[in-house]
């Protein structure tokens, strides 16, 4: 199918690369079908662009927490784990929403309490909101500077 986007133009999608969240996103919940682009040309990329096969100007940036030294143990409900397809542990993908802070100490910031959970096998995904990030997330890439 092809779909129009705002970042991409119109670009082909086949069916088997379609990622769908049964109940959306936070504040989004009506968009269900989404696709993962990157360029390309440029190798390895550090994020993807998440965007909406249902609106095209809907599309959020997205990382591998590990890329920012950020580890999760995430407990999945048995609602969680159905919705899922009840994913083997090499089949599930966690990534963070990257979103753009305002005020004091603007920039880009990831969205630490909300990550997505995706079984990469059966392409179904959802957005898991935690109450309170455990205290056992840990950084692995900081310098000791001294």
């Amino acid at each position: 199918m092809q779909v129009q986007t705002y970042l991409f133009g119109a670009i082909d999608v086949a069916p088997e690369k379609v990622i769908t969240f049964p109940k959306g996103l936070i504040a989004f919940e009506d968009k269900t079908r989404f696709m993962l682009a990157h360029e390309e040309d440029k190798g390895a990329p550090a994020s993807f662009t998440l965007q909406s096969l249902d609106d095209p100007e809907l599309a959020f940036q997205i990382m591998d927490p590990a890329s920012l030294g950020f580890s999760y143990e995430l407990e999945l409900s048995d609602e969680e784990d159905a919705l899922l397809q009840s994913p083997a542990p090499e089949d599930a993908a966690v990534m963070l929403i990257l979103y753009k802070k305002e005020g004091e100490g603007a920039g880009i910031a990831p969205s630490l309490r909300a990550p997505l959970i995706i079984n990469l096998k059966a392409r179904v995904g959802l957005q898991k909101l935690l109450v309170q990030v455990a205290t056992n997330v840990t950084l692995s890439n900081l310098v000791n500077k001294v």
